[in-house]
């Protein structure tokens, strides 16, 4: 093995450490909130601008769907299945091209949330009972409240930053309430949405030139 070669697969272990480094810890999250928490509960963690806040869904992220039915459900499980394999390969290729920290670590994030949602979709039908004013229970595999690739997402973190009511001078929307930031996400949400926006903001200084047999030997 050379010594770009072997640069290239130590950089491949490190992305790889950091997608299930944010697996374990969204999934660990995840799978507190579904056996403590009965649906729609909330607490606070720091004032009122940091809660728990337990719900399911059924679609993208941020709570986002392609639509009420079974078929949209599936379609976008094996969409998300597609994308993860997609990913790995992809992330592999970034790094035996030689691009920098920057993207192979954004890469990672984008990676591990759609792989941390995916495993929600896949499975969590088969091993947990259903979530409403009790808390589920771990049961055994398939006696669950859903079937392979059926499974609900978990969402728990919710940042509403601003509560307030809008004046009534405002126009149209005067005396109404609003609610920033009112997404409830999880940590696979999050690493994905922290990846893909410092890809977006920061590419220019990101995406520089990819490594070569002399500067791997200088590092």
């Amino acid at each position: 093995m050379t010594l770009v070669q072997r640069h290239h697969s130590v950089k491949y272990r490190h992305a790889i450490f950091i997608v299930l480094v944010i697996i374990v810890c969204d999934q660990l999250l995840k799978f507190y909130i579904k056996t403590h928490f009965y649906y729609g509960q909330e607490i606070n963690v720091l004032g009122n601008w940091f809660r728990l806040h337990f719900i399911e869904n059924e679609g993208m992220a941020f709570g986002m769907r392609i639509n009420q039915a079974d078929t949209g459900k599936l379609i976008l499980t094996l969409f998300r299945l597609v994308a993860v394999v997609f990913g790995f390969y992809l992330l592999k290729r970034l790094v035996s091209k030689g691009y920098g920290n920057g993207v192979i670590i954004c890469g990672s994030l984008i990676l591990a949330g759609a792989l941390g949602n995916l495993l929600d979709s896949m499975f969590y039908g088969l091993i947990f009972t259903e979530s409403s004013f009790h808390m589920a229970r771990l049961v055994p595999w398939g006696h669950g409240y859903g079937r392979f690739l059926h499974g609900r997402v978990v969402d728990m973190l919710y940042f509403p930053l601003i509560d307030t009511k809008l004046p009534n001078w405002i126009p149209f929307v005067g005396g109404n309430d609003f609610e920033f930031f009112e997404p409830v996400f999880n940590i696979a949400d999050a690493a994905i949405s922290t990846g893909v926006l410092i890809l977006v903001f920061f590419q220019k200084r990101l995406v520089h030139k990819k490594i070569t047999a002399k500067t791997a030997t200088t590092q």
